[in-house]
This record gives C-alpha cells, sequence and structure tokens, in this order.
C-alpha cells in the first residue's frame, strides 16, 4: 500500500502562519524520508487564524524547494475560485520548480458568504456540475497543450519544465464528483473524512462512469485514492486518546466552531471521556469519521477501508494536538504499513 499525507497548516497556540508554514515544511521533509508517496496542501479560506492554509500553490513553491523526489500537490485548488488557464499557469510553475512531482489536485468548495463575496465567486451557479466539469476539463486543455489548431486558446503556452506534465486529480466527497472524475478519465480521490458514508457509492459511480481517453493526463483504468483521518500512538488507547482531539473537533464543527482544535485534556473533557479504541476489525457497514491504533493495529484498519473501495494508496489526514504529535502519528503510521524510507 502506498500512503500519503494532506496538510491543513494549522496555526499552533501561540503562534502565526510563519510557524505553520515551517511546521508543513517540516512534514514534507520527514514525509519523503519516510517513504510517503506525496503531500498535498490544502486551502481554506477565512479561518487563516486556525488554518493558515489558504494558498495551496505559494506552500508548494517552497516545499519544492525543501524536497527532491516526493510528489506534491493541492488537495485541492477550489476551481470555483478561479479561472482555468491562471491554475493551469499555477501548476505550471509548479512543475518548473519540481519537474516531474507535481499533483493538480481540482475540487470545489463553497466558504462563509461574505468570503466568497470577497473572492468574487458566484454562489449559486446555474448548473454546478456541469460548471466544474468545464472548468477541471479546460485545466488539463491548457496543462496538455490539448486545443485544437484554430482554437482561441490553441497557442496560450504555461510555463513548465520538460518533464512529466502535471498529473490531474478530481477530489471530492460524493458520488457526483465521483461521476465527473469518472467521464474526465482521471484519477480520483475521496475524502472519508468529510462523509465516510458516501465512499463506497461514490467509488461505484466513478468506475461506472469511468471513460479512459477522455482527457490527457489520465491512467487506463480506473485510479483512485482515499483520505482519512487517522491518528497513531504507542497503543490502542494511546492513539484514542489522540483521536478525542478530532472527535472533539468534530462535535465542534457541528456546533459551526469551524477550525477550532482543543487540547487533548479539553477533548477529552467534552467528550465526557477517552474514546473507546478503534476495534481492530470494523463491521462491513461502519466506516468512522476518524480511526486510530498502534502502528499495526492502524495498518490493519487502512487495508480494511482501501480494500472496500478497491485502491492502493491512502492519503492521511488528521486533528491533533500539535505539530509533535503530527510528526509522531505519520512516523508511527508509515512504520504498521511498511513504508520503504528514503536516504
Amino acid at each position: 500500500m502506498d500512503l500519503s499525507i494532506v496538510d491543513l497548516s494549522p496555526v499552533p497556540d501561540g503562534g502565526t502562519a510563519t510557524d505553520a508554514y515551517a511546521n508543513t515544511v517540516e512534514t514534507a521533509r520527514q514525509a519523503e524520508r519516510l517513504g510517503y508517496e506525496r503531500v498535498w496542501t490544502a486551502e481554506h479560506h477565512g479561518m487563516a487564524d486556525r488554518l493558515a492554509g489558504t494558498t495551496p500553490e505559494v506552500l508548494l513553491g517552497r516545499l519544492a524547494g525543501a524536497t527532491d523526489e516526493i510528489r506534491l500537490g493541492t488537495g485541492a485548488m477550489l476551481l470555483n475560485h478561479y479561472s482555468p488557464l491562471k491554475a493551469a499557469e499555477t501548476f505550471g510553475a509548479l512543475d518548473a520548480l519540481a519537474p516531474g512531482r507535481i499533483d493538480a489536485g481540482l475540487g470545489r468548495a463553497s466558504n462563509s458568504p461574505a468570503v466568497d463575496r470577497a473572492l468574487g465567486t458566484e454562489r449559486r451557479v446555474q448548473n454546478p456540475d456541469e460548471d466544474h466539469r468545464e472548468k477541471i476539463e479546460a485545466v488539463v486543455g491548457h496543462l496538455y497543450n490539448a486545443y485544437p489548431n484554430g482554437h482561441p486558446y490553441a497557442d496560450i503556452e504555461l510555463p513548465r519544465s520538460d518533464a512529466a506534465a502535471p498529473v490531474p486529480w478530481v477530489l471530492g466527497s460524493d458520488p457526483s464528483s465521483a461521476a465527473i472524475a469518472g467521464e474526465l478519465g482521471l484519477r480520483y480521490c475521496f475524502a472519508a473524512f468529510i462523509r465516510p458514508a458516501n465512499a463506497v457509492a461514490s467509488f461505484e459511480a466513478y468506475r461506472e462512469h469511468f471513460d479512459p481517453g477522455t482527457l490527457p493526463g489520465g491512467p487506463d483504468e480506473p485510479e483512485g485514492m482515499v483520505a482519512v483521518n487517522a491518528v497513531a500512538g504507542e497503543t490502542d488507547e494511546a492513539a484514542a486518546r489522540r483521536r478525542a482531539v478530532a472527535e472533539a473537533s468534530f462535535q465542534r464543527l457541528a456546533r459551526g466552531e469551524a477550525g477550532t482544535t482543543p487540547d487533548i485534556e479539553e477533548a477529552v473533557d467534552e467528550l465526557g471521556g477517552v474514546p473507546d479504541p478503534t476495534p481492530e476489525a470494523l463491521n462491513d457497514d461502519e466506516w468512522p469519521r476518524a480511526i486510530s491504533g498502534n502502528p499495526d493495529t492502524l495498518a490493519s484498519l487502512l487495508d480494511q477501508l482501501a480494500d472496500r473501495v478497491g485502491v492502493d494508496e491512502l492519503m492521511i489526514q488528521h486533528v491533533v494536538p500539535d505539530h509533535e504529535t503530527a510528526l509522531d502519528s505519520h512516523a508511527r503510521i508509515a512504520e504498521g504499513v511498511g513504508l520503504d524510507g528514503r536516504t
């Protein structure tokens, strides 16, 4: 199994975005050493006091200079905020900085009305799926010089390296995004930490609609990845204690407190106790929003979830109280899965 990481650049207590970005750089360097396949950076708006990951394309430029081999990408660039050409130019520039290592992760999301207005984003599109599909097609068309002779965009050139072009991925958390990925013949990453109940149906839709060769840059056969909220600890009980932070954060999100992260003691108090450890064997219809365990337990859980949707790669997302816990968890997960580190 391959493993990857998506990093949201959380701002540490008493820190600033400078500290958050330094932590993301350290995360990427550690991931490269441990043998992770890729690191993606996220795009969130209006929560910069808690999540500094507002502009993944800027942060990836820093990561390109801080790493040598690991793939780098956006998880995701939110196309509803941008023109396809601007997005493509961004990925072309990143490819020039990290030749042959860039993933063009493409998604969509709404923010608060005020943030969307400030971004100049239309919140009520007549056909959102059609609009999203057309934007993805346009980004890929620019990245792969796929516009035919005579098309108004055929002569638009992008900055790029002479290595392989950025690899497009469609990101989402529901069957509609999965169907778009399949119809366009692109790779698909499902965010199980957002809507885990949609995982199986989404991959069914992806494979049902998969049409290879529709766009350049896609695989010959369906190729997917699942992003899961997972945290490791020395024991199952210690890992469950760490998972309390994610569980309490989910409850806060449901109350409208988006992006706030308690420490472990606050989380345990809010939950009324430490959560039960995630069982080593999940029920067939069970897909927790967050999982935890010692390295061996977590490796077994990740295998089960990957098998359910037929993928060979999982992306780790987590909500943890501090950067040191994040690094320790990533190292333990790599140990459990048996990643081959890079020298």
